[in-house]
């Protein structure tokens, strides 16, 4: 253990993303109808929800847009100290953009972006969700009652995005925010993904390779439900009223996750985790690796069908250069 290094816990957890949707209030339909997401607010071209186990006033936002794609995502400190160490860190990078106000549920924060240019924010300040009388649970350590409606989602998990340089963009977040390498997949040496997290989560974010390498994309946005037969009820109701499954209940190699994955009207990939994979408890964790001739059929999908290729190719927003296979 020679090449340890002291860990840093300057942020706590993945807050909030934006996505863009060029068919907002079909996207809104989606998450609230079918995954019995809540809206929380209004404002201008956007729409603010939660799921019903997040403490937060919101945890996503989805805003009217030409193209499918990710906005922003926000990464909550784990101190007011924190937020300020880690601004600190991000302005060496040079990658740094300013502070804002804040918006809808959370206060000031600071706004920056990976070397792939996906925007990004850092704050402390939250509103936390206040239920209305009629929609307390009895649960006292659950923020609201669960929804009678589509099969709910409880928690935001994760974002994967797409990106022109996996292993830079995986260097930037444990450089300047703290991340750990979870798991990855190379090729000849070559970083193709990355895994990584401040928790004991296999990740809160994980990059891929743009077969193109174009710059800025989403892979997909991923909420949480902890019981696998959660991902077959939701996917025979989404088969059902029209919705085309790319990839049904199935179990990754990768992070031992239960999931599922679908697109939204919008365009943007949304995974469904049926359980939370594995917990990395060893402070001293080894990264695992994995070559990518290993990883079809055991890296990817463990338990079920083959990953189609759109779901290796295709991030959003979508280009004509992504229907050629690299």
């Amino acid at each position: 253990m020679t090449n340890f290094q002291e860990p840093i816990y300057d942020v706590a957890q993945l807050a909030h993303v934006e996505l863009l949707s060029p068919k907002l209030e079909e996207s809104v339909e989606f998450f609230t109808r079918f995954l019995g997401m809540e809206v929380t607010a209004r404002e201008g071209k956007s729409v603010y929800l939660r799921a019903y186990e997040d403490f937060y006033h919101n945890t996503l936002k989805i805003t009217g847009a030409e193209h499918a794609g990710v906005g922003h995502l926000g990464w909550r400190a784990s101190s007011p100290q924190a937020l300020y160490r880690r601004v600190k860190e991000i302005e060496k990078t040079g990658l740094g953009i300013g502070w804002i106000d804040g918006d809808i549920g959370h206060g000031r924060a600071y706004q920056f972006t990976n070397p792939d240019g996906h925007k990004m924010e850092i704050f402390w300040e939250v509103e936390y969700y206040q239920a209305a009388e009629e929609n307390k649970s009895k649960l006292l350590n659950r923020p609201s009652k669960r929804p009678d409606r589509g099969v709910p989602v409880r928690r935001l998990d994760h974002i994967n995005l797409m990106t022109s340089n996996p292993a830079k963009d995986t260097q930037f977040m444990m450089d300047a925010l703290g991340f750990r390498l979870r798991e990855q997949i190379k090729d000849n040496g070559n970083v193709l993904g990355s895994w990584i997290s401040v928790s004991n989560l296999v990740h809160e974010i994980a990059y891929m390779q743009e077969p193109n390498q174009e710059k800025g994309k989403l892979h997909h946005l991923c909420y949480w439900y902890g019981i696998p037969q959660n991902l077959y009820d939701v996917a025979d109701l989404l088969k059902d009223h029209g919705y085309t499954i790319e990839v049904p209940p199935n179990k990754h190699g990768v992070s031992q996750a239960f999931c599922m994955y679908v697109h939204e009207p919008g365009g943007n990939r949304i995974e469904l985790f049926g359980d939370s994979g594995y917990l990395i408890l060893d402070p001293a964790w080894e990264p695992v690796v994995w070559e990518m001739e290993d990883v079809p059929g055991n890296g990817d999908t463990w338990i079920g069908t083959a990953f189609p290729d759109s779901w290796w190719l295709i991030g959003t927003p979508v280009t004509n250069k992504e229907v050629v296979k690299p």
